[in-house]
């Protein structure tokens, strides 16, 4: 995510490397190679020629302490008119009513559907609301089959009938919701391949008659600028009051997050990476300027850490680590608490100076296929107590496990390594004496 748009403005960053002061010389210089970056990012022109005059401006007048290099100063208000670009704040999506009622609006493709189920979790887990899907889109049989199975993967019900008329559809799933006692209902709309009069009418109707709390405007990031004008022809008819913004675990560009606040002046809600329905994330501005400039986002990181943590398991696993007995049973939660943190490669680009570090690596999700494997094929006894996998135990679990003893031998090589590691940490040794000691073994 915004991998190219990084690398471009911190080429031009470093053209201010070893200036001694801000001058309107290099400032016209770095700003200019700013605004191509923006423009390559799909950025549209009147708001990259906006952004960098306010830059200039900024940079131009700022009283320059002899402690702080001229570059780091551009990248400061870089970052900080970046944020005012995309919003300057998060915004709080409109969940007050009884039952609040949320669009979802969007043209076909643009990622509505799996949104939807996202949405209900997120509300369901994080909000502690309890929700119904409606299954507004009738003309694609596949986007209400696909919403019953993520509503059964969620444990969330959803509103479905036969009839082609998605204004009745709705009518029915609020009132029902009211007599079930659902406090939220998520009504998820037909799209269209390009914006028609047909589609616009339908959804105006839909609008017009259940009056939701929150229309929400969902948008695919890797369609770039297209993006930004179809959000600006649903703003003109639906007047939303939020956008989201999907697949940004893509090959995006990023125009469309840092244009679309612009063009539309409506905010940035939520955005989504992936097809886990954990991959959702209130769009917090500052936190995205960070990542743009490289600088990752440990705040996102530690939240989403925070979900999966647990105080009562922590204490028990303090309790086994102090006594060497942290199994293979731990580190396989472990492992799910991580897989349910998201995306390993975007988990890894929100610690600093790790964006580009896994910029050209292929992190796969399945990374941890081989180990579960390994852990699966053993005993219960096996994996309590690792000390007593010899040799003829390894060769069944490789055969069990599809794997070859190398990697058996390995897996528990480094298990026995990490388990020392955090005991010495449990024990308050210094992590830097923890380091040492690994590196003499």
């Amino acid at each position: 995510m915004f991998e190219n748009l990084n690398e471009k403005l911190e080429k031009s960053f470093k053209l201010l490397k070893g200036q001694g002061k801000i001058t309107e010389v290099n400032v016209a210089e770095t700003l200019k190679e700013v605004r191509r970056a923006l423009l390559n990012a799909d950025v549209n022109y009147k708001i990259a020629k906006s952004f960098t005059e306010k830059v200039k401006e900024k940079a131009l007048g700022q009283n320059v302490l002899l402690s702080v290099k001229p570059g780091d100063i551009m990248v400061k208000i870089v970052h900080d008119e970046l944020a005012e670009l995309m919003g300057g704040t998060s915004v709080d999506i409109n969940i007050q009513g009884n039952p609040a009622v949320i669009l979802i609006s969007g043209l076909q493709g643009s990622g509505k559907t799996t949104f939807s189920g996202k949405l209900a979790k997120y509300l369901k887990e994080k909000k502690g609301k309890n929700p119904l899907l409606v299954a507004g889109d009738v003309y694609r049989p596949a986007a209400i089959d696909q919403l019953k199975i993520l509503g059964e993967q969620i444990g969330v019900p959803v509103y479905t009938e036969e009839i082609k008329n998605p204004v009745k559809i709705a009518k029915n799933a609020i009132k029902l919701a009211k007599e079930s006692g659902q406090d939220i209902v998520i009504i998820d709309t037909a799209g269209r391949l390009a914006v028609d009069k047909v589609m616009m009418k339908e959804i105006s109707d839909i609008k017009d008659e259940v009056k939701p709390q929150e229309i929400l405007f969902v948008v695919d990031s890797m369609t770039g600028q297209d993006a930004v004008n179809t959000a600006k022809e649903f703003n003109d008819k639906l007047d939303f009051d939020g956008v989201v913004l999907t697949k940004l675990d893509g090959d995006t560009r990023g125009g469309a997050a840092l244009s679309i606040r612009s063009v539309v002046t409506k905010p940035i809600k939520f955005v989504s990476t992936g097809e886990k329905m954990e991959a959702i994330d209130v769009f917090h501005p500052e936190r995205m300027a960070d990542r743009i400039l490289g600088m990752g986002d440990i705040v996102s990181l530690v939240e989403r850490a925070q979900e999966q943590f647990d105080e009562d398991d922590a204490k028990k696993l303090q309790k086994k680590l102090a006594k060497n007995q942290f199994s293979f049973n731990d580190f396989l939660k472990q492992i799910h608490q991580i897989k349910k943190m998201g995306n390993l490669k975007d988990l890894a680009g929100m610690i600093p100076g790790m964006g580009k570090a896994v910029k050209d690596m292929d992190v796969d999700d399945d990374a941890f296929k081989q180990i579960e494997a390994i852990i699966y094929s053993m005993t219960p006894a096996e994996r309590e107590t690792p000390a007593i996998l010899n040799g003829s135990r390894r060769r069944r679990l490789a055969e069990g496990s599809g794997s070859k003893i190398q990697d058996v031998n390995r897996l528990i090589k480094q298990f026995d390594e990490m388990r020392k590691m955090m005991r010495m940490v449990s024990s308050g040794k210094k992590l830097n004496q923890v380091i040492g000691n690994m590196r003499r073994r």
